[in-house]
């Protein structure tokens, strides 16, 4: 039996949303805002303006990348971008970085974070929390490579369940929280000034995590049906979806809770219920974070491994990732291969350190892959665009200029990690030749 070359097109545009949603949301809206509101100097109407600034960039980056997905609707997603527009090398240390450490040091969080919640039902020694972690990921794994359709479902599910505690969550705040009317009356009273607005930055820093991942939907371009239609609007759909998901959550928070227990937390939704509903609703909180962190791993699965089997087929990866498996027509081991080193990262636990040194990378190539939509309109000027940017040029250079903000923020409060993060991007330099040179006859 001749193996397939291409991953089947099962994915239509209410998976495509779902995958985004699913996907960014993890433990960030279960534990941020307490940070937000406590950097935003206590002013739950400046915090709620940081959450819709981060929702926004999140946006225009979305729309960008909507333009670049229609265009190319392809497994690989950024990395398939960045090559189109600026060359394989840059491509590859896109690629590189993510196997290395983002994608799967994101798995190896999500699945550590996924143990500590599990020990709230089971107490866990340190290395029972680590086999929980890794036999979290083998589950996601095994799901992904019996098939694209089956893992789209558990998303859509495990999406469903974890946005309707939220939202829930959310309503029952403003409908029996009594602390509407003190979180109004303390909305917009801080004045205005340097260190607010610092202290605001340092805020936007972590909303703009809550929101990481709505980018990795594009490796799904590959899988989708009539994707010049669908793409566009499930990524634009879905980031819009999460804006407001997560202001309704904080407008919860704050209803139940009010600025100050909100601001001095860091378990903010088990705090929240616990004064809504007592005690023992607070622990089914925790099973609530279970599903969530699952769903976000399950997300990555389903997309990240799509970028490796697009560098395998180029010829700068394992070649065996560039197979399709014969009868479940997915990238398995393109998908065992990523499971396997997050399992290690897990066990090892040098996730954390990686993940801290390259995790501002992420931006830095997403805007590097949203900058590639000038480069292919001024080199490609008459190529199909079913779907173009609006307010072009001005929404893809403000996401430009924003991911730029934040790499360079970076460089700025972590010196030493942003070079140590940078050492490891450019490492992928010379395994990058070393591939191209295996390749030559």
């Amino acid at each position: 039996m001749n193996t397939p070359r291409d991953l089947a097109r099962t994915l239509d545009q209410k998976d495509l949303v779902l995958v985004v949603i699913g996907t960014v949301i993890g433990s960030g809206i279960w534990l941020v805002p307490g940070a937000v509101l406590k950097s935003s100097s206590g002013d739950p109407g400046l915090a709620l303006v940081v959450w819709l600034v981060g929702g926004i960039f999140s946006l225009l980056g979305a729309l960008t990348f909507a333009e670049l997905g229609a265009m190319y609707p392809d497994s690989g997603g950024s990395y398939t971008y960045v090559r189109e527009a600026f060359g394989p090398l840059p491509a590859f240390l896109l690629g590189w970085t993510l196997f290395l450490a983002i994608n799967t040091g994101s798995m190896a969080t999500l699945a550590v974070a996924f143990a500590t919640y599990a020990g709230e039902f089971a107490p866990l020694g340190t290395i029972a929390r680590r086999l929980v972690a890794a036999a979290m990921i083998a589950v996601v794994a095994a799901v992904n490579i019996r098939g694209t359709r089956q893992a789209a479902s558990v998303q859509n599910w495990s999406t469903g369940v974890k946005v309707g505690v939220i939202l829930a969550l959310a309503v029952s705040g403003l409908l029996l929280g009594t602390q509407g009317g003190a979180t109004a009356s303390r909305a917009f009273t801080v004045p205005v000034s340097g260190s607010v607005l610092s202290g605001a930055g340092v805020g936007l820093l972590g909303v703009l995590w809550a929101y990481e991942g709505w980018v990795n939907v594009t490796n799904s371009a590959g899988e989708a049906r009539d994707p010049q239609r669908t793409f566009a609007r499930g990524i634009v759909i879905g980031t819009a979806a999460l804006v407001a998901i997560y202001l309704g959550a904080n407008l919860g928070y704050l209803a139940a809770l009010g600025p100050d227990q909100v601001a001095g937390t860091q378990r903010v939704a088990a705090d929240a219920v616990r004064v809504l509903y007592g005690p023992f609703a607070a622990k089914l909180i925790g099973a609530a974070v279970l599903v969530s962190v699952f769903s976000a791993t399950n997300g990555l699965a389903l997309t990240s491994p799509r970028t490796y089997f697009a560098m395998a087929r180029d010829g700068v990866f394992f070649s065996r990732l560039a197979e399709v498996h014969p009868r479940f027509g997915t990238p398995a081991l393109a998908i065992l291969a990523s499971a396997v080193w997050a399992v290690f990262l897990t066990l090892t636990g040098t996730f954390e350190q990686l993940f801290t040194y390259v995790v501002f990378a992420s931006w830095l190539f997403a805007g590097l892959a949203a900058a590639g939509v000038f480069v292919l309109r001024r080199r490609h000027p008459g190529a199909p665009r079913p779907f173009r940017v609006p307010g072009y040029p001005l929404t893809p250079a403000l996401f430009v200029a924003a991911a730029s903000i934040v790499v360079a923020n970076t460089f700025v409060a972590r010196p030493v990690q942003a070079l140590a993060g940078m050492g490891i991007v450019l490492l992928g330099t010379p395994v990058y030749f070393s591939w191209k040179r295996a390749r030559r006859p």
